[in-house]
């Protein structure tokens, strides 16, 4: 192992979260609503600490650096997102109201990896909810789910590739990118073309919130959340603080067209903004993903206007409340306009299933992503032919890219391989939060909220509640999941398998 390629890329990364920081202090200073001193000296303090470390790191690393091993890059990518979220935690444990280091890091994972998970409540009544805190830090909380919903790594290779430093394998392993297109150019140009993108949608978006009435803050805010499909909002009521609003409705589909854009692969775009039309035809993914979010939406309107949670509804109103919670679950942004939770219970089977689907690959949503299930599709018709017909000939592909027996091989894996960890963490969940009489459901709502990158779950975690009754080791182990998740498990896993780095 090259310490000295790590030291070099971790230090950078310090150095870049720590502008992130700074940037959030500036605005403290300038916000003249909020007038918390708390946010600033936090924001200020913890930018100096992780600039300083950041520092020292690249000091460490001083040398040219011509390529990055696949090796190094694997490890650069599982431990930039864990060091990410430590550092992270900092501004809420220095600043007031203060967070113990189990929250704090749990907040600041679930900001990076877009999770939306959250440990503050929503009781306005007791002072322990989310809008009473500093709105300095509130922004940074915004912050943390933009810069990693592009992959904050892959914001390394389109700003650091011009200092001599390789970049493919990190690309490679950053999870949100792993599909064909991203190799039919230079990966640098790629990284920095996805950012430009990236950057654009998420301007198109604020000056449409500002439109809409929200103020600067808020527009930025929720921007920032949904275009990383993440879902922390500054308020209390997610979405649903904007009911009164006459133009609710017009906000609720403003977002929602940008949950979709987000929700499909961001290369797709690129090849469409290259005139590339026929690429289109040739999209299976995306297709099937809103598809899915259509007949989903549809058949949870109507059974709302038939025996949902209080009550039937008409048509309309139900129809309004589906579309925009389903698109939020399934791509696991996070937002909420009513309490899903006390939906019928076959409504929230439905939406389990779609939490755990996800988008799709290539965008900045979580999940198992739309593609391994075309693929898991594609395998299992294949493999019932071949039972009768061995000698036949398949050619498979996926959104035009063709498949062969190793591609095939890894999704099935890695399928099965989720399956493992999903139960395995919904009984280590359950043992942990024993003592505090924590239901199945409860368990599995806070597995598949984390692990899937979503955000509120069921039970005592679902859209109404939040995490913060957890017990310290839960939470740490929960943020633990999240970047398991966000990574698509192999860059996390293969650091605690030492056996791979001697062999290879």
């Amino acid at each position: 192992m090259n310490f000295r390629i790590l030291a070099k890329f971790l230090g950078a990364l310090l150095i870049l979260t720590s502008i992130a920081m700074l940037a959030c202090g500036i605005f403290a200073v300038l916000d003249t609503v909020s007038g918390e001193s708390a946010a600033v000296s936090s924001l200020f303090l913890s930018a100096g600490i992780v600039f300083l470390s950041g520092v020292l790191l690249m000091l460490c690393g001083i040398g040219k650096i011509d390529r990055v091993p696949r090796r190094e890059g694997i490890a650069v990518v599982g431990l930039g997102w864990i060091l990410c979220g430590l550092v992270g935690s900092l501004p809420y444990m220095l600043g007031e109201p203060r967070m113990e280091f189990p929250d704090a890091f749990f907040e600041s994972v679930s900001g990076f990896t877009t999770t939306g998970s959250t440990v503050m409540g929503t009781d306005h009544t007791t002072g322990n909810d989310i809008e009473s805190w500093p709105r300095g830090i509130l922004m940074w909380r915004s912050v943390t789910q933009w810069l990693g919903g592009m992959g904050i790594l892959v914001l390394f290779v389109a700003l650091l590739s011009y200092l001599g430093m390789g970049s493919k394998s990190m690309f490679r392993n950053e999870s949100s990118f792993q599909t064909g297109e991203a190799y039919t150019a230079r990966i640098r140009d790629t990284a920095l073309t996805l950012w430009k993108l990236y950057l654009c949608v998420t301007l198109i978006c604020i000056a449409g919130l500002l439109a809409l009435g929200l103020s600067p803050y808020n527009a930025i805010s929720h921007a920032f959340t949904v275009v990383s499909t993440g879902g922390f909002s500054p308020h209390n009521q997610s979405i649903g603080h904007y009911a009164s609003w006459g133009n609710s409705w017009l906000i609720e589909l403003w977002l929602s067209i940008f949950m979709i854009i987000c929700s499909i692969s961001f290369l797709v775009w690129v090849v469409l903004l290259r005139k590339r039309w026929q690429r289109l035809r040739a999209e299976e993914e995306g297709k099937l993903f809103i598809l899915i979010f259509m007949v989903a939406s549809v058949v949870i309107a109507w059974n709302l206007t038939e025996i949902g949670g209080g009550g039937p509804m008409n048509f309309l109103t139900a129809l309004r409340h589906s579309w925009f919670n389903v698109l939020s679950v399934f791509s696991t942004t996070g937002y909420s306009t009513v309490d899903y939770a006390a939906w019928p219970g076959d409504t929230l089977v439905l939406l389990a299933a779609l939490m755990i689907l996800g988008g799709c690959s290539g965008s900045t949503s979580g999940g198992v992503k739309v593609s391994r299930f075309i693929v898991l599709l594609k395998t299992a018709r294949f493999e019932i032919v071949r039972a009768f017909r061995p000698h036949q000939v398949f050619r498979m592909h996926v959104n035009g890219n063709a498949l062969g027996e190793a591609e095939r091989l890894q999704t099935v894996v890695f399928l099965a391989l989720f399956g493992l960890i999903f139960i395995a963490a919904c009984f280590l969940v359950s043992l942990l939060e024993v003592t505090h009489g924590m239901d199945m459901i409860s368990a599995f709502g806070c597995v598949i909220a984390t692990i899937a990158n979503i955000g509120p779950g069921f039970g005592s975690v679902g859209p109404a509640e939040n995490f913060g009754h957890l017990g310290g080791v839960t939470k740490i182990f929960l943020a633990m999941l999240m970047i398991l998740g966000r990574l698509e498990l192999y860059a996390i896993l293969v650091l605690f398998m030492p056996s791979v780095w001697r062999k290879y």
